[in-house]
């Protein structure tokens, strides 16, 4: 995962925006492009980020269980994202 970070953090550069050198359009889709790779570092960031906590709560022996009510994340939801660091009823409450 990091090694990917790495590959993302270089196409996230800033663009050159020397009219000379690319046209218009290609400019255009070069910020595109990057706008694109930034929004995957973000992503892969908190994702790593989700796995570094969990992989903490397992040391602490509290992998399972809800950060906000401390009753266990059910299996199947574990199975699915084992980074999760929330029920299903917790996570619904905070994306409304």
């Amino acid at each position: 995962m990091q090694g990917q970070l790495a590959r993302i953090s270089e196409q996230s550069k800033p663009v050159q925006l020397d009219q000379q050198s690319v046209g218009r359009l290609s400019r255009m889709d070069a910020m595109q492009q990057q706008q694109m790779a930034q929004a995957s570092q973000s992503h892969m960031r908190a994702h790593l980020s989700r796995v570094l906590l969990a992989l903490q709560a397992m040391d602490e022996g509290e992998f399972g269980y809800c950060r906000s009510c401390d009753e266990s994340i059910g299996y199947g939801r574990l199975s699915v994202r084992p980074d999760s660091p929330l029920c299903v009823a917790c996570q619904q409450r905070n994306e409304k």
